[in-house]
């Protein structure tokens, strides 16, 4: 019998964030490619921010949904963490992003690194004991091409719940990636060749899907970073899906397992 063949893996995140977690794979001698399904871009207008400015100084908390989340709202918000205010993160790259751009660690909330799953739920189970009645909170996230904004609500509706005046804003844009006609025809070849897709926000899953709505999904193989991402796969006719362990550490095994 012959070798079985190594699991060829693409990363699917915007390009700067892809780069990390492609060398994170190379390192674990995974054979690894990155294909963005989406691109991230600042506002057109940063001006829509000047009501946050305002607003900034009574904020109990600002979540940020994510890195591009923080990098953005800091650079165009033009505004400085306030003593005693607090920044929510879902995960170690939020938390990344939020020291680099000057947030004490004293004053970040965020699941701990062992956490099972970073998202809203985990964040939630930390940051609820802080949050009261009466506070304000901000949730910084993401808007579409057509400025509305993108993300789930569940946390919003925790605060709500509890008392807590919550806020939104769209800090950036995600868009469609321009890749060239020879570049999708590469990516439906590692398709239909059985390449693993890596997938770490349903939206690409989605977008992607409705922009080649008869490719072969069926002969798709796909890795997920959370049960939900998991799920919408599932739902859009991948016809194998795998869900991964939260840390990257940890998906060396589990790519090798792969067949």
């Amino acid at each position: 019998m012959g070798a079985v063949p190594q699991p060829h893996v693409i990363v699917t995140r915007p390009a700067a964030q892809a780069q990390p977690w492609l060398h994170g794979l190379q390192a674990l001698g995974v054979r690894a490619d990155a294909f963005a399904l989406l691109d991230i871009a600042p506002l057109p207008d940063p001006t829509v921010l000047a009501p946050v400015r305002a607003l900034w100084p009574t904020l109990h908390a600002v979540m940020f949904v994510s890195a591009n989340a923080v990098q953005h709202f800091m650079q165009q918000a033009q505004v400085r963490p306030q003593p005693g205010q607090q920044a929510w993160a879902t995960g170690p790259g939020t938390v990344a992003a939020l020291v680099k751009a000057g947030w004490p660690m004293a004053q970040i909330v965020s699941p701990s690194a062992d956490s099972a799953h970073w998202d809203s739920e985990a964040l939630w189970a930390v940051a609820q004991a802080q949050a009261h009645a009466g506070q304000q909170v901000l949730i910084v996230r993401g808007a579409d091409e057509q400025a509305q904004m993108q993300g789930r609500d569940w946390l919003a509706q925790q605060l709500v719940a509890a008392g807590v005046q919550v806020h939104a804003c769209a800090a950036y844009v995600r868009q469609a990636p321009q890749h060239t006609p020879a570049q999708w025809a590469q990516a439906r070849q590692w398709l239909e060749q059985g390449s693993w897709w890596l997938f770490s926000s349903s939206q690409a899953a989605r977008e992607w899907f409705q922009m080649c709505p008869d490719w072969p999904w069926s002969q798709g193989r796909a890795l997920a970073t959370h049960p939900r991402i998991a799920e919408q796969l599932r739902q859009l006719g991948w016809g194998r899906v795998q869900l991964m362990p939260a840390h990257l550490q940890q998906w060396g095994e589990s790519i090798e397992c792969l067949t």
